[in-house]
């Protein structure tokens, strides 16, 4: 998982692979070339079954704010036809992002606005130093705060009412208030933002991995899903698949031995 230009990756270690978007100097601003390797990104992620978490984060002082300028000042010269494939682009990378069976920590370090909202929103988890603000920039630039997933994304995240106002407002918050409304789950002095990302990484690659992946296919199923009953026959069907598992019944055996489980499957 090498050979990228916008993105650093370190990994995997431990399981978990740490990925960074890698524009200091734009605080991480999205080029079309970033969303691209976002997504060649994923497909590697998914190939490399020793891969059971992702962190992703931002160089510099930035996480990421966004597309970068250059891309919004040709938006007018671009026909519909190259907008469309424009637009279509980076919604596959953040719906790749999001899609990723091994579950993804934000550990948001600056600014994320725009884009970077959604890549964060993107994110299973996401954790704040207190330098991290977030807006939905496009509504500020003329252009529908609905980009790249962010109408569906964050509403789940922080509920309609909050996501109605950010979105219509373009609004930027700060660290403490993402936390207060659900946007973020924890905010952090920024020297040890990327300790506790590995640790809340490490915690969860302690578990089975197919547990875990079962765990984040039906967290993402049933937060749409139509009744009660639709989420627990769903719930009831992994359940009864990851009990036939040897970790299954390694993790039984490590809890009576007291011992911590020794798990031997793959996602």
């Amino acid at each position: 998982m090498n050979g990228f230009r916008t993105l650093h990756v370190d990994g995997p270690r431990d399981g978990v692979v740490v990925v960074t978007l890698n524009r200091p100097e734009r605080l991480n601003a999205i080029t079309q070339e970033m969303f691209d390797e976002l997504r060649a990104l994923c497909d590697a992620v998914e190939r490399e079954r020793e891969v059971r978490a992702v962190v992703i984060t931002g160089a510099g002082r930035g996480f990421c704010a966004g597309a970068d300028l250059e891309l919004i000042a040709a938006l007018p010269g671009m026909d519909v036809p190259e907008l469309t494939r424009a637009q279509e682009n980076g919604a596959r990378a953040i719906s790749a992002l999001k899609s990723l069976p091994a579950p993804v920590i934000a550990a948001v370090n600056g600014p994320a606005t725009g884009g970077g909202l959604a890549v964060a929103l993107a994110a299973d988890v996401r954790i704040a130093a207190p330098q991290a603000v977030f807006n939905v920039a496009p509504v500020r630039l003329g252009l529908s705060g609905c980009d790249v997933g962010i109408s569906w994304l964050l509403p789940r995240v922080v509920g309609l009412g909050h996501a109605s106002e950010l979105m219509l407002t373009g609004r930027l918050i700060d660290a403490a208030e993402a936390l207060r409304i659900g946007l973020v789950n924890r905010v952090v002095p920024a020297d040890t933002l990327q300790a506790a990302a590995r640790e809340l990484a490490a915690e969860v690659t302690a578990n089975s991995p197919f547990g875990v992946r079962l765990t984040k296919e039906v967290l993402q199923l049933n937060v749409d899903a139509p009744s009660l009953q639709a989420a627990i026959a769903i719930e009831n069907r992994n359940q009864i698949l990851a009990s036939r598992t040897e970790d299954a019944a390694e993790a039984l055996r490590a809890f009576q031995e007291k011992r911590p489980a020794k798990f031997t499957s793959h996602t």
